[in-house]
């Protein structure tokens, strides 16, 4: 009867063992994208100066679309990198800045402490990050020269993979 009891509580703890073994691997904050792959989803945004961005325009060349807030730390973080990456690659690859969740006060003061890296395009009701399955910032999206999305990273990006990224866009 022991024998029957230890190798059943054996069992269990076992099965419990590997289901969260398996649970540690698993972020439940990191959703695949279900647009890697297909045709990004088209707009056309006003920049912060008044001038219309239209994605369907850019064909031909690299997009990266940014989605970001001046409250946002990981944004901040990111920032310098985003300018040097705009630099580097300026005239190869686009750099499309959508404010998310955030106003424009803010974002000029935030740019003109910063700098900018590319245009602040608004999206005052909130569509563009919608279409894109936006629920946080940042998010960015890196569009190949047809228009389709090859890769979203969640989160600040990371020197190394945004030159990865884009040196395989080019």
């Amino acid at each position: 009867m022991n024998r029957k009891i230890l190798f059943i509580g054996g069992g269990i703890v076992i099965g419990l063992v590997t289901v969260f073994a398996i649970a540690f691997d698993f972020d439940p904050q990191v959703i695949s994208s279900p647009l890697i792959d297909h045709p990004a989803p088209l707009f056309r945004l006003v920049d912060l100066d008044g001038e219309v961005v239209d994605l369907e325009q850019l064909k031909g060349a690299p997009v990266v679309i940014n989605f970001w807030a001046s409250w946002c730390i990981p944004c901040i973080a990111e920032h310098p990198l985003l300018r040097a990456a705009a630099d580097h690659y300026r005239g190869r690859v686009h750099f499309l800045g959508v404010i998310y969740q955030d106003q424009e006060p803010q974002i000029r003061r935030f740019m003109a402490e910063r700098g900018s890296w590319g245009p602040a395009l608004k999206d005052p009701d909130g569509k563009v990050a919608i279409a894109y399955g936006v629920y946080g910032a940042p998010e960015t999206f890196f569009v190949d020269s047809e228009g389709v999305i090859r890769e979203k990273v969640v989160g600040a990006l990371q020197p190394e993979s945004l030159r990865e990224t884009l040196e395989a866009l080019l």
